[in-house]
């Protein structure tokens, strides 16, 4: 197993010693580009880079400026956090290493005790990333557990157990900071767990509320399960939320419900399953909520980034919350009410005939999983996943990186034994020349589609739009690239040799702008290179 170390290796970086990360900073994330302070860049999830260095003229100057190589041996769908020039980036399982920015020298590095045999139920062994608050460092583990270290030296402040790994818990999300607490989300539904969200006290780790996902008998929405459905309901958490300062209003995406494929025992619309939840970060209380997909039976969780924007809708100033579903629907919401504004396909999709006035889908018949099976779009992975969208507002554009692929769906029996996978069920994907995927941009207030730019095979990569102009992502086959934010143009490309899996960020240091793309067991930092 992995011991619970922290290796302290080096060396002096400039400013670093002083560097503190005050909620003010992070609320102003957008005055200081040169830093990514959380996961998704700013707490709207924008995933935008303000930084103009690298634009549409000069990117094929790009060239790789050093790249660090994860010990893991699993995938890396890390995004690492930049500030005063340290990087903090983690690895698989659950290790988190800080690098000198400028060359990727190691600073600390510190690793959880996660046991060889940990539960990883229906999700691979990943770690997207860690969360920081003044001068410390929150990570989730694979074994279920949320840590603060030190973000000079990697020592631990605290550890928590957030839930029973034997039972299928595991965090695999990057957590969320705000004023003085820590949001984390669990995953685990393909086991039967019952789904939740955990605010922490930053300084001392102890848990201030928590807000399980499936209401139990008596509590709002608890109508929805039929008979004792609810105590194994999954509504995984497994995503990082967003967050308005101004609103004190926090958005969490949901899980399915278990079992994913029948949903026989469990009769009725099952929240908050496939929903966002609005939650006042004091309490836990639910402000609102919005379900994308009612008694979902073909595992399309809502766990993908919410965007907050502002804009005018039909000759009104809205605060909106818009989101690329994996359900193949694309959604906008005011986000102070969970009011449902406007809705529609993004890509192929056979399952709905499209929304009535309150957001609500106008279900086909016979889509439902059989014991024959059932040949649906999208496939279970979804029209996109967990990976980032990006939205730009210099262009008004959406950008998501979209699967385009059908799934046979079968029902099974489905029999709870805690610990176990509890699915009812199995898909066969449509691979191969059935499927194929792009980045495609879409219209932010309506989700009309703008471009796209078409790719071999459905991606796992997020992408990240920039003031330069451009858009950056990645393929299964091992190319990152660059895109014209306004056409989709093709401006550069780099062959890693190894599929992209995570999320595009970019820092600035010494008046240089770096944009950092993983692939493979590698992270890549790029910078222009000399003009011709």
């Amino acid at each position: 197993m992995i011991r619970a170390t922290t290796v302290a290796l080096i060396t002096i970086v400039p400013g670093a010693a002083l560097a503190q990360v005050p909620y003010n900073r992070l609320v102003n994330a957008d005055s200081e580009p040169h830093h990514w302070l959380t996961y998704s860049g700013n707490y709207a999830s924008h995933r935008f880079s303000q930084l103009a260095e690298i634009n549409t003229t000069n990117v094929h100057r790009l060239r790789v400026e050093w790249a660090y190589q994860v010990s893991g041996g699993s995938l890396i769908e890390t995004t690492p956090v930049v500030v005063d020039g340290v990087m903090y980036l983690t690895e698989p399982p659950s290790t988190v290493t800080a690098l000198d920015a400028r060359t990727g020298q190691r600073i600390w590095r510190w690793s959880a005790d996660v046991p060889e045999d940990v539960k990883h139920i229906g999700f691979p062994i990943v770690n997207r990333g860690v969360a920081i608050l003044d001068e410390t460092i929150f990570v989730g583990t694979m074994h279920a557990h949320l840590v603060a270290l030190d973000m000079h030296t990697g020592a631990v402040k605290w550890d928590v157990t957030v839930g029973d790994n034997d039972l299928g818990f595991a965090l695999t999300l990057a957590p969320l900071a705000i004023d003085g607490k820590v949001i984390v989300g669990v995953s685990g539904a393909e086991a039967g767990v019952r789904g939740f969200i955990d605010a922490y006290d930053a300084e001392t780790g102890d848990l201030a509320w928590r807000r399980y996902t499936v209401p139990s008998p008596g509590e709002p929405g608890s109508d929805t399960w039929g008979g004792d459905s609810w105590r194994t309901g999954g509504g995984s958490t497994w995503l990082t939320g967003s967050f308005d300062p101004d609103l004190n209003l926090l958005y969490w995406m949901i899980g399915n419900p278990a079992p994913d494929w029948n949903g026989d025992e469990r009769a009725g619309d099952n929240l908050y399953t496939c929903s966002i939840l609005a939650l006042n970060p004091d309490t836990g209380e639910i402000v609102w909520y919005f379900q994308f997909t009612a008694h979902d039976t073909h595992d399309w969780d809502a766990n993908q980034i919410p965007i907050l924007l502002d804009a005018e809708i039909d000759g009104r100033e809205r605060k909106l919350v818009v989101t690329a579903n994996r359900n193949a629907f694309y959604y906008v919401l005011d986000r102070e009410t969970g009011e449902f504004i406007r809705g529609r396909e993004y890509s192929k999709q056979t399952w709905s005939d499209g929304l009535d006035a309150n957001g609500k889908h106008l279900v086909r018949p016979n889509t439902e999983p059989t014991f024959d099976g059932t040949l649906v779009w999208p496939s279970l992975q979804g029209a996109t996943n967990w990976f980032s969208p990006s939205y730009s507002p210099t262009t008004g554009l959406f950008y998501v990186a979209v699967r385009q692929m059908g799934s046979v769906y079968f029902k099974g029996e489905a029999e709870y034994e805690p610990g176990k996978p509890f699915l009812g069920g199995g898909e066969q994907a449509m691979s191969g020349d059935d499927a194929s995927g792009a980045v495609r941009a879409l219209n932010a207030l309506t989700g009309e589609r703008m471009w796209d730019f078409d790719l071999l095979s459905p991606p796992w990569a997020g992408v990240m739009a920039t003031a330069g102009g451009l858009v950056f992502g990645g393929s299964n086959e091992g190319n990152l690239f660059a895109l014209d934010a306004t056409s989709g143009e093709p401006l550069w490309d780099f062959y890693a040799g190894a599929a992209a899996r995570s999320n595009p960020m970019s820092f600035g240091i010494d008046g240089k702008q770096y944009v950092v793309m993983p692939a493979g067991r590698v992270v890549y930092v790029f910078g222009l290179g000399p003009a011709n």
